[in-house]
């Protein structure tokens, strides 16, 4: 798969393609919908698929200090958007400047000269272009004047999740933030991840027997809520069984929210500067404060034994 930052980035040769614009941050199951409509309409007609996103949020441009916090860094929405089956992803720096552009404009500027749209695949709720002017009925109007026809999907999906309501990012977010990571797994068809580097934390865990990799995660990372979690730490490819704590470490009087992960059963792991990944599968307890390190040590003793479990569970049934 092509990637591509920014609209000097596509090949000056390149061809007719169909395009879909949008942040599909998490690449959720009704992203997963527009998206492999894309793809199928790009095979149909014998041209490459491409997905439009943008760095950073438009909101964070728009209005400063609203960034949302993301369930996907840019490489991993591309790595989702590949599975999917996507021939190119273009990432537009979304500046100030390029907030101004008239909804026909951005059209002409992106969808026409550079990506010679052939077909435009969008949600319902599709906006573009300066304050949000544009929409799909303007999409498909301009798609008559510069050739290009305009397809509407309808992404919204609905399950258990949040209470019934419609798949979002937005809903995905607060599940996260509550702690419900088996809602946001529905919603996105696997299981919240969060990245970043193994940096040295206190060392507790090593002392405690059960040594932990200490998550620096990346800036706007959406972090589930305080509490001790069931899931996965991924190293170079493998996925290790693995008991994640969120929280401040009240036990210590911590005061600064750590993601730390300790891979059951593994001995002698060297992570430290290491890019890792957590996944989370289920939420497990809340963060207690224990009244002795003995008492500690049985809850802790207890969580990994837990976690074994609900891991083995998932594997049995996927």
């Amino acid at each position: 798969m092509q990637r591509w930052r920014g609209l000097e980035d596509i090949p000056q040769d390149w061809g007719r393609s169909v395009v879909t614009i949008g942040s599909y941050d998490g690449v959720h199951r009704g992203h997963q919908l527009i998206i492999g409509r894309a793809v199928e309409r790009a095979r149909e007609l014998g041209v490459p698929s491409v997905v439009v996103t943008f760095d950073p949020h438009p909101s964070e441009v728009v209005r400063p200090g609203s960034h949302p916090p993301l369930l996907a860094p840019h490489h991993r929405r591309a790595e989702l958007m590949a599975e999917v089956g996507v021939d190119a992803v273009l990432i537009l720096p979304f500046t100030a400047e390029f907030s101004k552009l008239s909804p026909a404009d951005f059209i002409v500027k992106v969808l026409v000269d550079k990506l010679h749209a052939k077909a435009v695949i969008e949600g319902p709720n599709f906006r573009f272009g300066h304050k949000a002017a544009g929409n799909v009925v303007l999409l498909t109007e301009l798609g008559a004047t510069y050739d290009y026809t305009v397809e509407v999907i309808d992404l919204f999906v609905t399950g258990e999740a949040g209470g019934g309501q419609p798949f979002s990012s937005t809903l995905t977010r607060r599940l996260v933030s509550e702690g419900d990571v088996s809602g946001a797994a529905e919603i996105l068809g696997r299981p919240h991840r969060v990245e970043g580097i193994v940096v040295r934390g206190a060392q507790r865990g090593r002392e405690l027997g059960f040594p932990t990799a200490n998550v620096e995660t990346l800036p706007h990372t959406a972090i589930p809520a305080d509490g001790v979690y069931a899931g996965w730490l991924e190293v170079a490819g493998e996925s290790m069984p693995a008991a994640i704590s969120v929280g401040t470490n009240p036990q210590f009087d911590g005061t600064e929210r750590t993601v730390e992960a300790y891979a059951i059963d593994r001995v002698g792991l060297d992570l430290y500067g290491l890019h890792v990944a957590v996944d989370f599968l289920a939420y497990v307890r809340g963060m207690l404060k224990f009244d002795t390190i003995d008492d500690l040590l049985v809850a802790m003793a207890g969580d990994v034994k837990r976690c074994s479990e609900l891991i083995a569970a998932y594997d049995r049934t996927h």
